[in-house]
């Protein structure tokens, strides 16, 4: 089989490593696709890269009538903050970039389409009183990254719906994983610090905003739980939470980082007022059901896996 991954960073990567494992191609179509980045987490394996912008609808065609890729897996997009700067180009390239995604599948005949989403298009101005599945109510909370995702899963589920086509829905918590600051993410740029402070040993200060507990996932069992959403068969479309089931705070987070960085030292700076952070975890039962699929990696191994990687990535 041959998948096509818009996006070759974090999430892309981490699906492309699990369908090269298991004997299939990956393609990946990227505005600036980086091959020391992929060397490094794909083990040197072969794979093919386009190098496209989502804007750019023929591109997107002409790569998939290249490639004739039985599925879609569409990681792409601006992450956070990068959304709102400024918002009309962010939401040209997440929402009309998926847009353009859905339309070349379409064109193509492509067989199933994977959507990378993520747990921030669950209504989350009211905290629920249970872990929350992938039935709960969606909002973006006028928050531009978060109505975008919201924005392309209805956008999704129209084609899908009129098409015909196979349409399924990944929604993470925090991924993780050495290279997701490189999309713009802020935790993702977090994470890393902690990591880098660990190494270098020079004191760290991190921005009480930066330092709330939140649910993570590692990016290698999100990749996992990404291929299994592009190959286990499906009716219709279909939402998965891709989580671990609890909520980390962020001494545990740091505490984690030091099982395999002992030098880290890092301290939160005071804040102004108080600074909720989410208390529900996702419900990640039904791709334990339907999928087979669970963490494999605890917050600690994640991060020994972390520093491996960093380190095979700097020689």
């Amino acid at each position: 089989m041959t998948s096509l991954i818009t996006g070759a960073g974090l999430v892309g990567a981490a699906y492309a490593r699990e369908a090269i494992a298991e004997g299939d191609r990956a393609v990946f179509f990227d505005a600036r696709p980086d091959a020391d980045f992929l060397s490094v987490k794909l083990g040197g394996a072969p794979y093919d890269a386009v190098q496209g912008d989502l804007r750019d609808l023929p591109a997107l065609v002409a790569a998939m009538q290249r490639h004739t890729p039985e599925v879609v897996v569409h990681t792409a997009g601006l992450i956070g903050n990068s959304v709102q700067s400024p918002v009309y180009t962010g939401m040209q390239i997440n929402v009309q970039g998926t847009i353009n995604t859905l339309e070349a599948a379409r064109l193509t005949g492509v067989k199933r389409f994977v959507h990378v989403s993520t747990y921030g298009v669950y209504d989350r101005r009211g905290e629920a009183a249970s872990a929350i599945t992938e039935d709960y109510p969606r909002a973006g909370e006028g928050v531009p990254y978060s109505a975008s995702k919201v924005a392309n899963e209805h956008i999704a589920e129209a084609y899908a719906a009129y098409y015909g086509f196979e349409l399924v829905f990944v929604r993470p918590s925090n991924v993780f994983g050495y290279g997701h600051f490189r999309g713009g993410s802020g935790g993702g740029m977090t994470v890393h610090s902690l990591v880098e402070a660990g190494f270098s040993g020079e004191p760290l200060v991190v921005p009480a905003i930066r330092a709330r507990a939140f649910e993570y996932v590692y990016a290698k069992d999100l990749g996992r739980l990404v291929r299994r959403a592009a190959t286990v068969p499906v009716s219709g479309a279909a939402a998965f939470n891709g989580g671990n089931g609890y909520i980390t705070s962020f001494e545990e987070l740091a505490d984690a980082v030091r099982s395999a960085l002992p030098n880290l030292d890092v301290t939160i700076a005071p804040a102004e007022g108080p600074l909720p952070g989410p208390t529900t975890p996702l419900d990640i039962s039904r791709a334990r059901a339907l999928l087979d699929w669970a963490p494999e990696y605890s917050i600690a191994e994640a991060f020994a896996d972390y520093v491996e990687e960093m380190r095979a990535a700097q020689g």
